[in-house]
């Protein structure tokens, strides 16, 4: 029998029901610049909400312009 503490263990659940649960129960949206469901300018609001509240993205961390 194993044993396991509360939280861990069980049903992993896929990183999309995270974040569908994250937005439902606690109102944090992720979501990612790339994201194909949106479309440009939904895409660009994004980035520039996140270059608003924590800056630029560095070279290395992908994207279309770096």
């Amino acid at each position: 029998m194993r044993w396991h503490p509360k939280g861990y263990g069980g049903r992993r659940r896929d990183p999309e029901q995270v974040k569908r649960d994250g937005w439902r129960e606690q109102g944090l949206l992720a979501v990612s610049v790339d994201d194909e469901r949106l479309t440009w300018p939904e895409r660009e609001l994004v980035r520039q909400l996140g270059e608003k509240l924590y800056g630029p993205r560095s070279a290395g961390e992908g994207g279309r312009d770096g």
